[in-house]
């Protein structure tokens, strides 16, 4: 870990830069680490007859009431709790062709319900996440599934990880796919930390583009901070499609793309990316300890 430093400015517009820089959440030292408990197991098996795309009419009844339930109540929830602004949707509309395709997202994982953000801003487009396996089998785990949740099994059961990858190759037929590279949800949190290779992996091997998209913050009312503890409000910003470069080898495809998104995640989060603190691929990083090294003061639970 470096040293800290509480008035580094990551910024590419300093006027519409806002850093929560909160010592509430007991971020990991491992960037890719969870810090929320999960309580319960269900005893669910991801094994090789799992059903990771649940396609039965019971499954599918059920998950077309959630998502209605999502179009009418949740959402304005969300933009309610918290403060949600949507940007580039239009790039939505003007690359809609190559969408109907299938398409893989990618964004920054910072709040519980950042998720429903994102459904919230695809909307009518009902997409598929890659979960935490822990998450599916959890307190959570029917809900979490109802939204499009697939488990990632073991990568050491051969059966698992193929009916798993043939689960993603039939939602990416026309389909929507969302992941967060950078692995666990770090809430509130400003920097972009390191970005895992799946996404890209999963681009490639199935010729998909990558939608980038950041999650920024907005300083409270003084309202929302004093009576209702808020600690910033949320913007997410869509960007273009990100293609693999097939000029290059096949193995250096892989690192380019995920290096190009992890890029434009920073500018959409209005990070400059050379400023930026974390290296673009995880590599067993570290957390860089850039403001503060308390963290988890009080903690009590997501906030």
């Amino acid at each position: 870990m470096t040293n800290m430093n509480k008035d580094i400015d990551f910024s590419l517009n300093k006027d519409n830069y806002f850093d929560p820089k909160t010592d509430k959440f007991p971020y990991p030292i491992d960037t890719d680490k969870h810090y929320l408990v999960v309580k319960k197991d269900d005893g669910t098996k991801f094994d090789g007859n799992y059903p990771y795309v649940d396609k039965s009419k019971k499954f599918l009844r059920k998950k077309w009431w959630i998502f209605l339930l999502i179009r009418l109540i949740v959402s304005p929830l969300v933009y309610i709790r918290l403060g949600l602004k949507i940007k580039g949707r239009k790039n939505l509309k003007k690359h809609k062709e190559e969408i109907s395709k299938g398409v893989i997202s990618a964004a920054n994982h910072v709040h519980m319900w950042d998720y429903l953000c994102i459904l919230t801003a695809i909307r009518p487009i009902k997409s598929y996440i890659l979960s935490w396996d822990k998450n599916i089998s959890g307190e959570n785990g029917f809900l979490i599934r109802m939204v499009g949740g697939i488990p990632i099994p073991d990568s050491s059961d051969f059966l698992a990880t193929l009916k798993f990858t043939k689960a993603i190759r039939d939602v990416l037929n026309g389909g929507w796919l969302h992941l967060y590279p950078e692995g666990s949800m770090w809430e509130y949190y400003a920097p972009i930390r390191p970005f895992k290779r799946g996404s890209a992996a999963f681009a490639i091997q199935f010729d998909k583009p990558i939608i980038p998209m950041g999650f920024s913050y907005r300083k409270p009312s003084w309202i929302r901070r004093k009576i209702f503890g808020q600690i910033a409000l949320y913007t997410l910003s869509i960007g273009e499609p990100i293609y693999a470069n097939k000029e290059l080898a096949r193995n250096e495809q892989e690192e380019d793309l995920i290096s190009r998104v992890h890029e434009e995640i920073c500018r959409l989060a209005n990070i400059d990316p050379k400023k930026n603190i974390y290296p673009k691929i995880f590599d067993n990083s570290k957390r860089i300890d850039y403001y503060t090294s308390s963290y988890g003061k009080n903690y009590k639970g997501s906030h």
